[in-house]
């Protein structure tokens, strides 16, 4: 997942500062990597909780209903780079996890909620955030002052 997120985020610097409509929310590159990283640590939150026998607490993310200031920004290099570490240590972090774990505790997972491997599964969901935005090479679309299309 985190791959395919970092391959479409490759083109994002191309995005034309325009939020990109998905049923009734919006997207933009920031906020579609906010969700994918908000997701991994939401859920590894509430795996490690679990693992060690407290009560999972709820997140109080902004999600994806809400568009932030900072979500409208300009996607850079700079801001591609920061995907990457971000997104690659936090995969690298849950890689850690489930391979410490037997197969039985992937699939009877302490505490109440979906099994890990399930947790697992449903993280590659997230894509559907960056597949929001999508591919901003193959839509045409240039990046804000670039002089493209003048």
């Amino acid at each position: 997942m985190v791959d395919h997120v970092l391959a479409l985020a490759a083109t994002w610097t191309a995005w034309d500062g325009r939020p990109v409509p998905a049923g009734d929310r919006l997207y933009t590159p920031h906020k579609a990597i906010r969700r994918v990283a908000d997701h991994m640590v939401d859920h590894l939150a509430e795996m490690e909780a679990r693992l060690v026998g407290e009560e999972t607490r709820p997140d109080h993310w902004h999600a994806s209903a809400t568009t932030t200031a900072a979500d409208l920004a300009p996607f850079t290099g700079a801001d591609l780079d920061e995907a990457r570490s971000r997104l690659t240590r936090l995969a690298r972090i849950w890689t850690n996890r489930l391979d410490a774990l037997t197969p039985d505790e992937l699939d009877r997972s302490a505490g109440t909620g979906w099994t890990f491997r399930q947790l697992a599964f449903h993280l590659a969901e997230s894509a559907y955030y960056a597949d929001s935005v999508g591919d901003l090479t193959a839509r045409g679309t240039v990046a804000p002052g670039s002089g493209a299309g003048r």
